[in-house]
């Protein structure tokens, strides 16, 4: 290499002849020659010896025709390979995309309000959720592709009525909504490869649209998918949570810090570019959507209804009527024609019995009113000359062996 570059130098900037080149350097005349006439400094090549796989190649060829994803495994099992396992590979591997094909990934340019993408994120640590209970529970993750802008909530569940209220309380904060909400097949937003009623009411409410991810595709959404990681590795470290609720606070309490953050191939932080994001997406409708979990039944004499696997007491005085119940993400409400009659925070944990006292008390001056009406009616009878009948109160038999009604609804 040395030798090289100086005999071209020699030539050219001293304008020495072959002779006195060879002379110099103590080399051929012919070295000086072909240094000359190359282009570039001489590289040494060793010559090929073969491989074992040339003779078979033919083989391989013709195998890869007819199934271009043919494992080599059962390659060298069709042509009788007895031989080293990494040399066939290897051949197999550099052949193979001749007869794949090519499918070219373009590179994405996200626009400014086009979409947020949304995935579930399960933290290791079981959280307390009273009750003597821990769980490990979900955190829905939405990333604005454009600004980068992360925002997250921790849910009790990930039932499609609780995923869209998280949605909601993401989406309000951001303060306006992408024209498109990127998902994954999660069962209660698409798991069988079409957007479920629930999630094409929420998105249609907010003029947006629930676009599903491709089966097997976690690049779709890759966005979202690495900031998972980059929770378990910056936020997560180190943290105790003492209930959902603290987790919400700390992870609210963090957040500033990782949109403020430089992202490099957004060349800017989250923050900063938010902006520009929200001037490009959906105004928020008037009307919040319709989100949390809802059942409608009948409340019975055991004045509890059930919602989420944990039973919450009603207004006994409502017992018979039809009862519509919601539970959001914090509170379980319960409305009878309009009026709230029963209103409860909600319990994360299950076979939760959550009881108002109120309730209790009520219940209990309801069934002292209803003994009080059935001995007036006895008397009444008696007075008239009447056969008593005789079928005896169910409450007696709980005052006779000393078990009061509401044993097992204890407040918790």
């Amino acid at each position: 290499m040395e030798d090289w570059a100086e005999i071209r130098r020699l030539h050219r900037a001293e304008g020495m002849a072959i002779k006195a080149i060879a002379r110099q350097l103590g080399v051929a005349r012919n070295t000086v020659r072909s240094a000359l006439a190359s282009d570039g400094p001489p590289v040494y090549r060793r010559p090929s010896k073969g491989s074992l796989v040339d003779a078979v190649e033919p083989e391989i060829r013709k195998l890869l025709r007819v199934d271009a994803r043919m494992p080599a495994t059962v390659i060298a099992e069709r042509i009788g390979w007895e031989h080293s396992m990494t040399i066939l590979k290897d051949r197999v591997r550099l052949i193979r995309p001749e007869y794949a094909g090519v499918d070219p990934a373009d590179r994405i340019v996200h626009q400014a309000g086009e979409a947020a993408q949304m995935d579930l994120w399960f933290p290791a640590p079981r959280i307390p959720v009273g009750f003597g209970q821990a769980a490990m529970l979900p955190v829905l993750v939405m990333t604005l592709t454009f600004s980068r802008y992360l925002s997250a909530v921790m849910l009790p569940s990930r039932q499609g009525g609780d995923l869209v209220a998280g949605m909601w309380q993401l989406i309000s904060q951001v303060g306006a909504v992408s024209k498109t909400l990127v998902w994954d097949r999660e069962a209660a937003i698409g798991g069988k490869g079409k957007v479920t009623a629930l999630a094409a009411a929420f998105a249609g409410t907010l003029a947006t649209r629930v676009v599903l991810a491709p089966p097997r595709d976690p690049k779709f959404k890759g966005m979202t998918e690495r900031n998972n990681q980059y929770f378990e590795t910056s936020f997560l470290p180190g943290r105790q949570f003492s209930s959902p609720t603290d987790f919400n606070m700390q992870m609210a309490d963090w957040l500033p810090r990782a949109n403020a953050r430089t992202i490099r191939s957004l060349g800017g932080r989250p923050v900063d570019v938010l902006g520009e994001d929200l001037a490009a997406m959906t105004v928020l409708p008037p009307h919040p959507p319709a989100t949390g979990l809802t059942t409608r039944v009948r409340l019975s004499r055991d004045y509890y209804v059930r919602i989420d696997r944990n039973d919450y007491s009603v207004d006994p005085r409502f017992i018979g009527r039809l009862v519509d119940v919601t539970a959001t993400l914090s509170r379980v409400v319960v409305v009878c024609d309009g009026t709230v009659v029963a209103d409860h925070a909600r319990a994360w944990a299950s076979a939760a019995v959550i009881t108002d006292p109120a309730h209790v008390e009520i219940a209990k001056g309801l069934r002292r009113q209803f003994s009080d009406a059935k001995r007036e009616r006895e008397r009444a009878a008696a007075a008239a000359g009447q056969r008593p009948t005789m079928v005896r109160d169910i409450a007696d038999y709980d005052t006779l062996f000393g078990i009061g009604f509401d044993t097992g609804k204890d407040a918790a």
